[in-house]
């Protein structure tokens, strides 16, 4: 299991569903975003405070559906703002998990995400706010892929690289 990480205008969605679509194997892409999306009432937006028990009901939900996958003989890339703090749900529930954290500037994320339609996060604040979450990881900053001036191609060649080579497993 891969889980592709990081903040908004990253190229997440882009470079997963080109890893699970060029995969060796069966493979399926998991894109986070429709687990909130499927909330019809009561959905409060993710990264506000008062969303907390919602974001981790949905954290429960990936990671079962992500599972039942991998049990059924599937490679799975997850993609979507997946932050330090969700590891530990998915380490206890997956014994081979890797992380892999898609880390343009902020000034090319803000104008990838504002080239977005639909309903995906444009506003700058949030996104701002985001990709801080992202800034610094620490022990995992091993973990982070430039994707600043790469094509998509490229940074899906480098994440490929990283997990076949072991350098984003938990």
């Amino acid at each position: 299991m891969l889980l592709l990480a990081g903040p908004p205008g990253a190229g997440k969605s882009t470079v997963a569903e080109l890893l699970a679509s060029s995969a060796e194997g069966p493979a399926v892409h998991l894109h986070t975003d429709s687990f909130h999306v499927w909330i019809r009432s009561g959905f409060v937006l993710p990264y506000l405070p008062e969303a907390a028990r919602q974001n981790e009901t949905v954290t429960e939900v990936m990671i079962a559906a992500a599972l039942a996958y991998e049990r059924g003989g599937y490679d799975v890339v997850l993609d979507g703002i997946l932050g330090p703090w969700m590891l530990d749900g998915f380490r206890l529930a997956c014994a081979d998990v890797s992380y892999a954290v898609l880390r343009p500037s902020l000034d090319v994320a803000l104008a990838r995400a504002a080239a977005r339609e639909g309903r995906q996060l444009t506003a700058v604040e949030p996104i701002t706010g985001l990709y801080t979450a992202f800034a610094d990881l620490g022990p995992l900053e091993r973990h982070v892929v430039d994707s600043t001036e790469q094509t998509v191609e490229q940074t899906a060649a480098a994440v490929a690289t990283g997990y076949r080579g072991g350098r984003f497993t938990l």
